[in-house]
């Protein structure tokens, strides 16, 4: 992956490259709901081709950056109250804060609601029920998707541990000591999407960088994982809103 920039009118915007082996089509530009700016060229091509290719279309990122940026404005702070909009595993749920019949503290998911049970309604107590409940289900969802995706990854001899870290712009990442960490909040977004992210962590056990190297192996485990990158990165925002 490398990066470049260009200016359009009185502002500069940067965008990422990324090579892709095999790549026969041409120079492809994404800009993703996060208003970021992709580029997909085959591995090898010059850069000047790949800029001039940018440049051609800076009009249009322009357009759709801004697009972006106004959209990312409307995502507003949860209130934590009935009536609200929650994800688990990419499906939208209603928040439903149930303080009458109480019997004891707990999260659960009936009939397209996530109801949260409590003796006081106050936004942070059910914010915690909330967190608590999102970390447990992570917890297993994850343990059950990496025991899964290692059957095909063969150069791994003994399954990685795996932890969960709170992060506020990253999905997952490796430990020095080959530990793989996870965000709990990557278990609102669709499976597929949980996927990639521990794909793209395991393949870094093999290759510690975003090298060619690296997004072959990439690949070979996951070949459309770029539409389900876009995906979660177009999702981000309302994922990682508290």
């Amino acid at each position: 992956m490398t990066k470049g920039t260009f200016s359009y009118g009185d502002e500069r915007f940067e965008y990422q490259v990324f090579y892709t082996p095999g790549r026969q089509d041409n120079i492809a530009i994404h800009v993703h709901p996060d208003a970021s700016v992709e580029v997909d060229a085959p591995e090898g091509e010059e850069t000047s081709k790949i800029h001039a290719a940018v440049l051609k279309r800076a009009r249009w990122i322009k357009t759709h950056v801004e697009r972006a940026r106004t959209q990312k404005e409307h995502v507003l702070p949860r209130s934590y109250v009935s009536g609200e909009s929650l994800f688990y595993l990419g499906r939208r749920y209603q928040l439903k804060v149930n303080s009458e019949n109480y019997q004891e503290p707990g999260v659960k998911l009936l009939r397209g609601k996530i109801c949260v049970y409590t003796q006081s309604k106050d936004p942070k107590i059910v914010k915690k029920r909330l967190a608590e409940w999102y970390r447990s289900r992570a917890s297993d969802v994850f343990a059950r998707r990496l025991h899964e995706i290692l059957e095909q990854v063969l150069w791994l001899k003994s399954p990685p541990p795996f932890r969960l870290v709170t992060m506020q712009k990253q999905w997952g990442s490796c430990s020095p000591k080959g530990a793989i960490l996870l965000n709990p909040h990557l278990v609102k977004a669709p499976r597929e999407c949980v996927d990639y992210v521990i794909t793209h962590e395991l393949c870094h056990l093999q290759e510690h960088n975003h090298s060619p190297r690296y997004y072959r192996l990439l690949g070979q485990l996951m070949p459309e994982w770029r539409p389900v990158k876009a995906r979660l990165d177009g999702m981000a925002e309302l994922l990682l809103n508290e």
